[in-house]
């Protein structure tokens, strides 16, 4: 099975301020875009961070072929628990897991 980094064009992540990381899967093509965005499920994103399912925000921009994926940080950004201030290794999670 292909992993999110073998379709995707580009995988990076951001904080989303000091209590959420987002995590954008850039696909480049359509077809790239609907092959992530049913093979990446939501209940495989939670389990990977280790968050409940329920508190994941995801967003599947067509338009843009993007799938975008919000994660409530474990710790609030910059506390002496924080492992990643800026969240950039947060896509390195996502962009080694499988695609169904």
């Amino acid at each position: 099975m292909p992993e999110v980094r073998d379709l995707a064009e580009k995988v990076r992540s951001k904080n989303a301020g000091p209590f959420w990381v987002t995590v954008d899967i850039f696909c480049g093509s359509a077809e790239a875009f609907e092959r992530i965005k049913n093979g990446l499920t939501t209940k495989a994103v939670a389990e990977r961070f280790d968050t409940p399912e329920q508190l994941l925000k995801r967003f599947d921009i067509q338009s843009l072929n993007v799938v975008k994926i919000s994660v409530p940080r474990p710790s609030v950004q910059g506390t002496i628990s924080d492992r990643d201030m800026h969240g950039a290794g947060w896509a390195a999670l996502v962009a080694e897991m499988q695609i169904a």
